[in-house]
């Protein structure tokens, strides 16, 4: 079986846990500190904070902006419901925006018709690895929180996703670029922002008392995470490869295959293809012994019955994810490519 996904530990990854686990810190210090340190020279920006998962950063990165009940926060339909959990969690209005069907993003466009005087910030995930118009987004003036979770190290322009909104946001989910288990990181060059993440990030020995989480990250994962970034140029190489291996293949074959717009490095988290039988083409790939699934689950508005999302549904009823990992051999994309051929 050749999984959708799948997490491959070396001797490194091994070495630098087992490293934490014999110097008896477990818990945040100074792996974790160093992480943030790295995190935020790989983004271009100066302030890292590392926390439990990518749903605390992003609650993090919304109060620190100021969201709060009475606000408004635009994010694309087509994503995961991290996005709006975290909305939730801030008592703040989810205020959903269409993609543009070709690249799957949210755009400056999209955005700027459900703008309100209650806006107060938009989330801006750069899908599957290809990034957004990100500074067209910014220019709008709206608050921006780059999502990265999908894009960690893709640039745009040579210049790193990340680093364009007013904050930004990691995962280290398992599968994620940076996959350490759970995990995520806020980063920022406002410090102001920075520090008010790292006050709510603990709830112990403050001299004051408001509200604070939980949200502390181990020296365990951040030491996974560190050497995941030590090798992710390498990764996104890899991801590369495998995925001309599949463009190259399916040019002719009457599929949708990935955009890769002119001054946007697309890494390849996911490989997407669109297709008019998605359901059946899955299960044919099961037979074959290769397990591929739909890039998101359910797009926003169908978890909130709002109609009028006409590419995120496009999109979601005919879309595919395929197997691209770094560890995936030349060998299995060329055996996944036969199986795509011969299903089509």
């Amino acid at each position: 079986m050749i999984p959708h996904s799948k997490v491959a530990l070396d001797e490194e990854d091994i070495a630098a846990v087992t490293k934490v686990l014999r110097s008896g810190q477990l818990a945040q210090g100074r792996v974790v500190s160093s992480l943030e340190e790295k995190s935020a020279s790989l983004i271009g920006v100066n302030h890292g904070i590392a926390v439990n998962s990518g749903s605390a950063a992003l609650h993090l990165s919304l109060l620190s902006v100021g969201v709060g009940e009475g606000s408004e926060v635009i994010v694309p339909s087509y994503v995961c419901t991290a996005l709006l959990n975290a909305i939730y969690y801030v008592r703040a209005t989810p205020v959903l925006a269409d993609i543009d069907p070709n690249t799957y993003n949210i755009t400056s466009g999209k955005i700027r018709k459900v703008i309100t005087d209650k806006t107060k910030a938009v989330i801006v995930p750069h899908m599957f690895g290809l990034p957004t118009h990100i500074d067209a987004i910014v220019s709008l003036g709206i608050p921006v929180i780059e999502d990265c979770a999908h894009s960690v190290g893709a640039t745009v322009n040579g210049r790193k996703v990340g680093s364009f909104g007013l904050v930004s946001i990691l995962s280290f989910y398992a599968t994620k670029m940076l996959g350490a288990g759970e995990g995520g990181m806020v980063l920022s060059g406002d410090r102001g922002l920075i520090e008010t993440v790292r006050d709510l990030r603990d709830y112990d020995e403050k001299e004051d008392y408001r509200v604070r989480f939980n949200y502390k990250i181990t020296d365990i994962q951040a030491a996974l995470v560190a050497t995941r970034l030590n090798r992710l140029a390498d990764s996104i190489d890899k991801r590369k490869q495998i995925a001309s291996i599949y463009s190259h293949g399916l040019k002719k074959a009457g599929v949708r295959l990935p955009e890769e717009p002119e001054g946007k490095e697309h890494i390849y988290y996911r490989y997407v293809i669109l297709l008019e039988n998605p359901a059946q083409f899955m299960q044919e790939m099961l037979k074959k012994g290769i397990e591929c699934r739909r890039p998101v689950f359910k797009p926003l508005h169908r978890y909130l019955s709002k109609p009028g999302f006409p590419a995120s549904d496009q999109v979601w009823e005919r879309a595919v994810s395929i197997p691209i990992y770094p560890s995936l051999t030349a060998e299995e994309a060329y055996r996944i490519l036969d199986a795509i051929k011969t299903i089509l």
